[in-house]
């Protein structure tokens, strides 16, 4: 699967049943540099937004995207069980229409991580030229 078909930059979150309902402010969620590939740009967003909200799920697994973005993949894995840790459990839009909780989405992006399907696909042989 790769992080184009995955679209976890999420457009909006709303609160599941039961959960406060203070949520459903829209904070910056760096949706269009994320899905451009800018990690640098969403990274100075998503730092900011988390600083003000550090249990915002929403915005802590963009910014997880964020970093594994950028190749940081130990702040990307910190960003995403903070949000799997987070008490409130929110219901995610994500780019590519659907919805899910956020801690599914979190469990769902480290695996993520850990399959390396961040990363930008390493050259093949056969894309190189050599010269004599």
């Amino acid at each position: 699967m790769s992080f184009t078909a995955f679209a976890l930059a999420l457009f909006a979150a709303t609160p599941l049943a039961g959960a406060p309902a203070a949520h459903l402010k829209d904070p910056e969620l760096a949706v269009q540099p994320l899905a451009a590939g800018r990690a640098e740009h969403a990274l100075a967003t998503l730092q900011k937004a988390s600083a003000a909200d550090p249990h915002d799920a929403a915005v802590l697994i963009n910014l997880g995207i964020a970093y594994a973005l950028a190749g940081d993949d130990v702040k990307a894995r910190g960003a995403f069980e903070a949000a799997l840790a987070c008490h409130e459990v929110v219901e995610l839009d994500t780019a590519d229409g659907t919805a899910t909780d956020s801690r599914r989405l979190a469990r769902k992006a480290i695996k993520m991580l850990e399959r390396g399907e961040f990363r930008a696909p390493a050259m093949r042989g056969e894309q190189l030229t050599l010269r004599d």
